[in-house]
C-alpha cells in the first residue's frame, strides 16, 4: 500500500521509494514557493505578534517536555517509517534514530533551564547593564536524511527553546517522519505558524534559504551544498549554521589494543551503513601493527549481517538511493585502481539480495592519504587503513583533509590521547571513542565541514540575538 501525504492534484509530487525493495512505499506533495511563502508569513507572525513571542522560557520548555511524552508514545512507528524510507535496519532506528531524539530532547530542556537568558552587569560608565538573549526570529531549518529525526530535533528542539518559530524542509528521501513528527506538533496544541513543514527538493530549500522573511538558516548537508546555502545567505545578511561532510581519522597508537579498536570503529563508521557525516573512515596505524588491525577490522566486517533492514537480525541495510549506491560501488573501484588492497568486501552485491541498494562493507589496506578514497566523503561502508611512521606522522595525515568534523584516538595513554586530541584540526574529537554526539556538549565542524556549533548551551545560543539594555543609575 502507498501513503498518500497531502496529494491533492495540484502539486508536483515526490515518490518515497523503499531502498529494499526499489517499490515506492509513499506519495508527499511538493511544497512550491506559494506554500513556502505562507510558511514564512505564518511563521513571522508567530514571532512578531502571535502568544509564542510571549512566552517565558519556563513555558516553552514545558510545551517541549509534552512533546516528548507524545513522542515516546509513537517512537515504534516513527521507527518504522524510518527503517522504510532510508534503509536504516529496525534495531538502529529504534534505538538510535529514534531513541536518541527522544533522549534530547529532555536534554535539551535541562540546558535551557540553566541558560543565562538574562545577566545583569555593572557598566564602565556607572550603568546598570541588562543583557538579553533574545530569540532571533524565523528559522529555516534544512535537513539530510541520513539520520531525519536525530538532526530534526538537534535544531527545531533548541530554537523552540530560544522562542523562534521554525520553517522545516526534510530531505526528499525522507519526509514522512518530519510530517508525523508535524502530527505531534498538533496534538499538543502549538500555537500556529510556529513549526511548519514544507517538502520538497533543491528548489523548495533555495526559496526557503534566500526568503527575506527568514533571519536564520540551519543547514546540515554536503560541502557543496553548503556553500551555495552560505552565498545565498549573505545576499540577505541572514544568519546560517552550516554542519557538512567529514573525512574523519581514527588514530591508532602503538598501545592501542587491535581488537578494541576494530570493535569501536565498526560501531562508529559502519552503523546506517556508513551514511554518517562524523564516520571514522581514515583508520590511521603504525606501519609494524598494520595487519594487525587490518586482519581485526576484516573480523568485524565480515561478521556484519546485511540485509532486509526490517528483520531484526540485521546489522547492516541498504544504501538510501540507486545513486548513492552507484557513488558508493565507484569509489570502491577508484580505490582498488589507485593501488589500495582490497581486504573485504567489493562491489559485487551482498550474497543473497537480488533487489535493493546494497553495498558490501569494504576494508581497504596500504592505504595512501594521497588517493581519492582517502580524501573525499565517500558516505557508505568503506574504511581505508593507512599506516604512519610515528606519531607525528600521524597527526599530520589526520590534519592533511579538507575536512574538519570530527576524529578520534585511540591509546591505553589517556593524557597522551588528550595531548593528541589538542594538535588535530576538527571541531569535535573522541578518546578510545568514535566521537559521540552529546547533548550537553557543541558540536560543528572547522574547513569544509562548516562552523556554528549545534548540541549543549551553543546550540541553544545560536537561535538567540543578545541585547543590552544600559539603565542610568542617577
Amino acid at each position: 500500500m502507498i501513503r498518500d501525504c497531502g496529494t491533492d492534484g495540484t502539486h508536483e509530487v515526490l515518490t518515497v521509494t523503499s531502498p529494499h525493495s526499489e517499490q515506492a512505499i509513499a506519495r508527499v506533495a511538493v511544497a512550491g514557493p506559494d506554500d513556502v511563502d505562507r510558511a514564512v508569513t505564518a511563521a513571522r507572525a508567530a514571532v512578531d505578534d502571535g502568544p509564542w513571542s510571549r512566552t517565558t522560557p519556563a513555558e516553552r520548555i514545558e510545551v517541549i517536555r509534552r512533546l516528548a511524552e507524545v513522542y515516546g508514545t509513537r517512537r515504534g512507528e516513527m521507527a518504522e517509517l524510518i527503517s522504510a524510507q532510508i534503509g536504516a535496519p529496525i534495531t538502529f532506528a529504534q534505538r538510535a534514530q529514534v531513541g536518541l531524539p527522544t533522549m534530547m530532547m529532555g536534554a535539551f530542556c535541562d540546558v535551557a533551564a540553566q541558560f543565562p537568558w538574562t545577566e545583569t552587569r555593572s557598566g564602565f560608565f556607572g550603568s546598570d547593564l541588562h543583557i538579553r538573549k533574545d530569540p532571533v526570529g524565523v528559522v529555516a531549518a534544512i535537513v539530510p536524511w541520513n539520520m531525519p529525526q536525530f538532526l530534526i530535533v538537534t535544531k527545531l528542539v533548541p530554537a523552540l527553546l530560544a522562542g523562534c518559530a521554525v520553517v522545516l524542509k526534510p530531505a526528499p528521501e525522507s519526509p514522512l517522519d518530519a510530517l508525523l513528527l508535524a502530527e505531534m506538533f498538533e496534538e499538543i496544541g502549538l500555537p500556529p505558524g510556529v513549526v511548519s513543514v514544507v517538502p520538497g527538493g533543491v528548489a523548495t530549500g533555495a526559496h526557503l534559504v534566500g526568503h527575506r522573511g527568514v533571519d536564520k538558516v540551519s543547514f546540515t548537508g554536503s560541502s557543496s551544498a553548503g556553500r551555495a546555502v552560505a552565498a545565498a545567505c549573505a545576499a540577505n545578511l541572514t544568519k546560517v549554521t552550516l554542519e557538512l561532510g567529514g573525512k574523519s581519522a581514527a588514530i591508532v597508537l602503538d598501545d592501542a589494543d587491535p581488537q578494541a579498536v576494530a570493535a569501536a570503529v565498526r560501531s562508529a563508521s559502519l552503523s546506517n551503513s556508513g551514511q554518517i557525516c562524523n564516520a571514522l573512515t581514515r583508520v590511521l596505524v603504525p606501519a609494524h601493527r598494520h595487519d594487525a588491525v587490518v586482519d581485526a577490522l576484516a573480523d568485524e566486517m565480515t561478521a556484519l549481517v546485511v540485509g532486509d533492514p526490517a528483520d531484526p537480525a540485521t546489522q547492516l541495510g541498504p544504501l538510501v538511493s540507486q545513486r548513492q549506491q552507484s557513488r558508493v560501488l565507484d569509489y570502491i573501484g577508484i580505490g582498488s585502481d589507485a593501488g589500495a588492497k582490497l581486504v573485504v568486501g567489493g562491489t559485487e552485491r551482498p550474497e543473497g539480495l537480488d533487489t535493493g541498494w546494497y553495498v558490501r562493507p569494504t576494508l581497504f589496506g596500504n592505504g595512501d592519504n594521497a588517493m581519492r578514497i582517502a580524501r573525499e566523503e565517500i558516505f557508505g561502508p568503506v574504511l581505508t587503513v593507512i599506516p604512519y611512521r610515528d606519531e607525528e606522522d600521524a597527526v599530520a595525515i589526520a590534519n592533511d583533509s579538507d575536512y574538519g568534523l570530527a576524529g578520534s584516538v585511540f591509546t591505553a595513554d589517556v593524557e597522551r590521547g588528550l595531548g593528541v586530541a589538542a594538535r588535530i584540526h576538527t571541531g569535535t574529537f573522541g578518546i578510545n571513542q568514535g566521537y559521540t554526539m552529546d547533548p550537553f556538549a557543541p558540536f560543528g565542524g572547522v574547513k569544509d565541514s562548516g562552523y556554528g556549533r549545534e548540541l549543549g548551551s551553543e546550540g541553544i545560543a545560536g537561535y538567540t540575538e543578545t541585547k543590552s539594555i544600559s539603565v542610568a543609575t542617577g
